[in-house]
């Protein structure tokens, strides 16, 4: 069965993504909205009956003083990714977006390889002979998932590098997410290691409350995030970012995004967001002030998020990226120290995935990329 791509509408687009039970909150049409500074279509396959069978949000960004531009699917597009003849889906895409002006493209398949559970990451951790997840025999495989990385690699797609720390991918190829299909709310808390659970116990007795915020609370928000990113030396996003986040997501449906705010005597101690499509839920954004630490609202804030995550229905809450560090001392170790507490799995995508339209303007994009 032969496909045609085309133009789709937002409407369209989010038609096909409400069919589903979940995709990647990067593929939403009003994800286009979050990241202003983009160009963004929806793009949609069809069968011959003329119904929509996949579909994409493409960001375009325009290289300085040439009208040509890089074409990136974040975590997509969503497609049938086992299908064996894949280039039935890719070629289409590639053709359109060149048509568009793109010089390559860029997309991430939202396709798992491996998983490894909790206990056999602790179980490494322990023995100290695995410096990285990597090294670690997996509980799950997925073959298909070779044998897609196999055509990709057959039809001139390239693997990017992920630097050996999980993080050189934009999205990460690494995550951490806890299951709540066909688990009771005591199960996912029987699966918490000791630590975890006492901490909300600490967190309840102190009398840390947990509020759903709205639009008016970000800048309590954003003053928490501001103090993370001094304290862990990244560089913070400005409040207006998640301004036009929450008015973007929340347009499109009201349960998009959430807001979270941990207070303790009236202190704001910590902030989260948190991203629903369908049946999977994102942790997003976390921040939080060492002030009152004690009374570990960190964890407390984690537990009413995956109760309202699986109040709404998700069947997986993700806790979004992750090291494959097993390095106690790698300073990227305590993201994967704290994740494995709650129990649930770590995951392994397939990566994301570079196509040179041309290739000299992508091995320019390369070597600014790498210089940075």
């Amino acid at each position: 069965m032969s496909l045609r791509l085309r133009t789709i509408s937002r409407e369209e687009h989010l038609a096909f993504i409400r069919s589903l039970p979940s995709a990647s909150h990067m593929q939403v049409p009003s994800w286009g909205d979050v990241k202003a500074e983009w160009r963004s279509e929806s793009i949609g396959w069809f069968d011959d009956r003329g119904a929509v069978v996949g579909a994409g949000l493409v960001l375009y960004r325009q290289i300085p003083k040439v009208k040509r531009y890089l074409a990136y699917l974040p975590e997509g597009p969503v497609i049938d990714w086992f299908d064996p003849n894949l280039d039935r889906w890719l070629q289409p895409m590639l053709d359109h977006l060149k048509s568009q002006g793109a010089f390559t493209v860029k997309m991430g398949p939202p396709v798992i390889i491996r998983r490894w559970q909790a206990e056999t990451i602790k179980s490494a951790i322990a023995g100290k002979e695995a410096k990285r997840l990597r090294d670690v025999e997996a509980d799950w495989y997925e073959p298909r998932a070779i044998d897609t990385a196999d055509r990709l690699r057959r039809m001139g797609w390239q693997q990017g590098e992920d630097g050996g720390a999980g993080f050189g991918d934009v999205q990460p190829r690494y995550v951490y997410q806890v299951p709540l299909a066909n688990r009771s709310l005591d199960d996912v808390l029987k699966g918490f290691n000791q630590l975890w659970r006492r901490n909300i116990k600490k967190a309840e007795k102190a009398g840390v409350e947990i509020v759903q915020g709205g639009y008016d609370d970000l800048p309590v928000f954003h003053q928490l995030y501001l103090e993370t990113a001094e304290r862990d030396q990244f560089i913070p996003r400005p409040l207006s970012y998640f301004q036009r986040q929450w008015k973007a997501l929340t347009a499109e449906d009201p349960n998009r995004m959430r807001l979270y705010l941990a207070y303790h005597e009236g202190d704001a101690l910590a902030g989260t967001t948190m991203i629903t499509v369908g049946e999977h839920v994102w942790y997003s954004y976390g921040a939080s002030t060492v002030h009152k630490r004690e009374v570990q609202p960190n964890n407390a804030i984690q537990w009413r998020m995956m109760r309202d995550a699986y109040a709404l229905g998700a069947t997986v809450y993700d806790l979004r990226g992750i090291s494959d560090t097993l390095d106690e001392s790698d300073h990227l170790f305590g993201l994967i120290r704290f994740k494995v507490g709650t129990g649930g799995q770590a995951a392994e995508y397939l990566g994301e995935w570079d196509f040179p339209l041309n290739k000299l303007l992508h091995k320019a994009l390369d070597m600014y990329m790498n210089r940075r």
